[in-house]
């Protein structure tokens, strides 16, 4: 049995330098690794980079993130990943890692995902070259979370870790009218063909935390303002993701 620590959408500026950062200690007592689900700074700033970097450096457990579309609005998220991965922090986009957790192997693959909606009122790529090109992205995404997470093959437990969510669950509270900016459906089948335990995602400041998938994997929005506390922990067994 893992436990696994999870949050999202940090937000980190000048103003609050070293005030999540204090909200860590003890944490490996708690979990044996943190998942950040994306939007770990405000406005996508090398310089806030650095913060959260700061933030997540040897906090006593392994971090992996995922970037959100905050980090990347000024386009800086390539330096603001390297910056991270200087840290110590693992950072995917599109990939995935095993991390070794007490003789358990957590497989984690993800990136930040992109939006087009759920079954039944989603985006299609017919049209525009502009509509063609917001469902391929996602299409694109979703074919390479497929991909990763199946190549985690010597992973006990399989992890999806995303910014955008992979279901409407968790979207509930938010305006049913931008689900479609927040998730994707494709995301889910991705996962649901992936023997996954877990998939977690923020994004979503005003929506639920506990949702799940077509299939049945539990999903977790984990964005601050939806789970109040510094991080949320959930306890996973080997068997969590065997179907």
């Amino acid at each position: 049995m893992i436990s696994v620590a999870a949050v999202g959408d940090l937000h980190v500026g000048s103003d609050v330098r070293g005030h999540y950062r204090k909200h860590l200690t003890g944490i490996a007592d708690r979990a044996d690794l943190l998942l950040v689900a994306g939007d770990l700074t405000r406005h996508g700033t090398v310089a806030e980079g650095r913060i959260a970097a700061d933030e997540l450096r040897d906090i006593g457990v392994p971090v992996v993130t995922v970037l959100g579309n905050h980090d990347y609005h000024s386009g800086a998220e390539l330096e603001i990943a390297e910056v991270l991965r200087d840290a110590g922090v693992t950072v995917l986009e599109g990939n995935g890692t095993v991390v070794h957790c007490d003789g358990t192997r957590v497989g984690v693959a993800g990136g930040k995902g992109f939006g087009g909606g759920f079954a039944g009122r989603c985006a299609s790529d017919f049209g525009e070259p502009e509509m063609k090109a917001f469902v391929g992205y996602t299409k694109s995404f979703a074919a390479r979370l497929r991909h990763s997470l199946r190549s985690l093959d010597d992973a006990d437990v399989r992890i999806s870790l995303t910014h955008y969510s992979p279901v409407k669950d968790t979207l509930a509270g938010e305006p049913p009218e931008i689900y479609p900016f927040l998730g994707s459906y494709l995301l889910a089948e991705a996962i649901d063909e992936s023997d996954v335990a877990l998939a977690v995602h923020g994004h979503a400041h005003k929506g639920t935390e506990k949702g799940v998938t077509p299939g049945g994997v539990r999903v977790r929005n984990v964005a601050l303002p939806v789970i109040q506390q510094a991080y949320a922990v959930y306890r996973l067994s080997e068997a969590s993701g065997r179907r």
